[in-house]
């Protein structure tokens, strides 16, 4: 994989990468687009990232695996279904030799859409 220049775009991102892995990145991508269709791409931290009522979720392409950060709390059965792909500080890493799981990926992201709400509703309860 090449070394990433700064990237301004999410496609600027993915282009980086060989085609095996622009099509999982994409998928990705589109899988969150999906769950999430009021999020905003950007880039920050040099990775893909979504916001909405802040940051949602970042992905990356690594080596051997797809990051997902930030950690993920979510309920009891989200908590098992990530625990085998739970890295040392709570990130996730989807091993690039194993399938995909774009809809644990999907649950993922609406478990932090949730969270969001539930941080802006407090926060503007305090307001």
């Amino acid at each position: 994989m090449k070394k990433q220049a700064a990237t301004q775009t999410i496609d600027d991102y993915i282009a980086t990468f060989p085609p095996d892995v622009r099509a999982i990145l994409n998928t990705i991508r589109s899988t969150i687009r999906k769950a999430a269709p009021r999020a905003k791409e950007k880039i920050s931290y040099k990775m893909p990232a979504f916001a909405l009522d802040g940051d949602l979720i970042y992905f990356a392409a690594f080596k051997k695996h797809i990051g997902v950060f930030p950690p993920v709390r979510g309920d009891d059965k989200l908590r098992k279904a990530i625990a085998p792909y739970r890295g040392e500080k709570g990130n996730l890493r989807l091993p690039l030799d194993e399938p995909m799981p774009y809809g644990l990926i999907t649950r993922i992201v609406k478990c932090r859409m949730k969270e969001q709400a539930e941080r802006t509703r407090a926060k503007r309860k305090k307001e």
